[in-house]
């Protein structure tokens, strides 16, 4: 099911990192245009088994990819991520092609403004690939609520690669793009970064601006890159990080370099271990990779913390409320009036509104909204909405507590490996449940890494999270890093059913 890692030197362009990239063609080894040659080849070669694109950039990535050869050739310096592919999942509004969010009802819609994120990107010369499937509007765990294709996991093609920045997580681990952009709202970075086997970062709320991202659930979502490696986020949040003045839940905190903290070690660092994210539910192989990983962590001079965070048991029913109600008010938007699908043959406004969401809308997510109004509901708002908020201040206290005993928390991504195509669909509460160790992040707002730690007896890839403190991303990319370097096991990459490049 996977092929070792090859020699650096050796391998395709595609395959590379960005750092490793970055090497290469300033040293006049490899051109860009080769680079931007062999992943579009690769897109060729897997895209119509795994399915992790809605549109692509061919043309424009090889202008650009040109003007950046030209400018090597003159001898000029090029930035970190100048001429790396990058792909942008599809709730990420962009001046180049349609921004739908996976969804029917903004099919064709093409947006007038580009997202914080991607203006950045672009202005530090990074070549988008193209932008990536999703679950519709970000709502789901497995990437099969798009409304345009079901996209697969590279490691088994009748998997699924997580969701819902399934398509991000996808081209990555295919080496279809290097580095990718997703939002995380419960997990929707971390987990299929986990089921994929690739590296993805959470940022804390508000280290990262969420201009540009198409809301879900606002006091929850974050944008966040997804790479090979720990070094290739750090070099992304590098950039995409900062105070922006179009975003008011962007923080005004300094932007250290993600990248120095890189090189320490694990010696006077307190690794924090919560009990409750090993009980029921767990997969044993997922479970055994986990504490393979924290025992690496202490044999590299980590001190191993015991602790609790007793109100785990009530994230699920908590994180749903909130986040559907957000949902419920942010949805409201899309009515067939301003942009977007509008259902043909209404007589009166009402029936247009009923009708155009009844048909542009997939059921996850009118489920969601139909919740999420519920919640909100006159009589129900105390007993739901106001009561998760409560609880999620619990939640943090939580977490304030752990951390003061120690520097980073270490868990489980998922709980489970990667599971069938279908098997989850007719269940929404084992569906949800796949978010179970992950959503405690975004209620409390902080930073959280998932890294590969292991594969199942199936040779599926198995995925370590580790969270800090608000603000604390030098912590978890510090943690991260080390492990990374001592993990004690070569990495794989997916075959795809016995490709030669994979």
């Amino acid at each position: 099911m996977g092929t070792p890692n090859k020699d650096p030197e050796a391998r395709d362009p595609s395959t590379l990192t960005a750092h490793e990239l970055h090497r290469l063609m300033q040293g006049g080894e490899l051109q860009c245009t080769e680079l931007i040659k062999a992943v579009f080849g690769r897109i060729d070669r897997v895209e119509q088994r795994v399915k992790a694109f809605l549109c692509l950039f061919k043309e424009t990535a090889f202008d650009q990819a040109a003007r950046i050869d030209e400018k090597i050739e003159r001898g000029d310096e090029i930035g970190p991520l100048e001429g790396i592919p990058v792909a942008l999942k599809d709730n990420l509004c962009t001046l180049d092609g349609e921004t739908t969010c996976a969804a029917r009802i903004l099919e064709g819609f093409r947006s007038p403004y580009e997202a914080t994120v991607v203006e950045r990107l672009r202005k530090a010369g990074a070549i988008f690939v193209g932008k990536t499937n999703l679950d519709e509007f970000a709502m789901g765990s497995s990437t099969e609520n798009s409304a345009f294709q079901i996209t697969a996991n590279p490691w088994d093609l009748t998997r699924v690669p997580g969701g819902s920045s399934g398509g991000s997580a996808a081209a990555v681990a295919a080496d279809e793009t290097v580095v990718a952009l997703g939002s995380d709202t419960g997990g929707s970075i971390r987990q299929p970064a986990a089921l994929c086997g690739i590296v993805g970062l959470k940022p804390t709320y508000g280290r990262v601006s969420r201009y540009g991202l198409v809301a879900f659930a606002s006091s929850l979502d974050q944008i966040g890159p997804m790479a090979k490696d720990v070094e290739d986020v750090a070099l992304v949040m590098e950039l995409i990080s900062g105070r922006d003045r179009l975003d008011s839940t962007s923080a005004d905190v300094p932007v250290p370099r993600f990248t120095e903290a890189l090189a320490e070690d694990l010696h006077r660092t307190k690794v924090g271990v919560p009990r409750e994210y090993f009980g029921e539910g767990i997969d044993d192989e997922v479970r055994e990779s986990v504490e393979r990983a924290i025992e690496r962590m202490k044999a590299c001079g980590a001190e191993i913390v015991h602790l609790s965070l007793p109100h785990t048991e009530y994230g699920i029913p908590v994180y749903y409320i909130v986040a559907n109600a957000e949902a419920s008010a942010n949805l409201a938007r899309y009515d067939g009036v301003k942009y977007g699908f509008r259902a043909p043959g209404a007589n009166d406004t009402v029936s247009m509104y009923e009708t155009t969401k009844r048909y542009g809308l997939g059921p996850e997510v009118k489920r969601r909204i139909m919740l999420g109004t519920y919640a909100l509901s006159s009589g129900y708002y105390d007993a739901y909405y106001l009561k998760a908020q409560k609880v999620r201040t619990l939640f943090r206290k939580d977490f304030e507590s752990a951390f003061g005993m120690c520097d980073a928390i270490v868990v489980p991504t998922s709980p489970t490996p990667a599971f069938r195509i279908g098997e989850k669909t007719d269940d929404p509460l084992k569906m949800y449940l796949s978010d179970v160790y992950t959503i405690s992040a975004n209620l409390a707002g902080l930073p959280a890494i998932s890294v590969p730690c292991g594969y199942s007896k199936e040779g599926l890839p198995i995925g370590l999270q580790i969270m800090a403190k608000p603000f604390g991303e030098l912590a978890v990319l510090r943690v991260a890093s080390a492990y990374e370097r001592n993990r004690g096991f070569p990495l794989r990459k997916p075959s795809l059913n016995g490709d030669s490049a994979g």
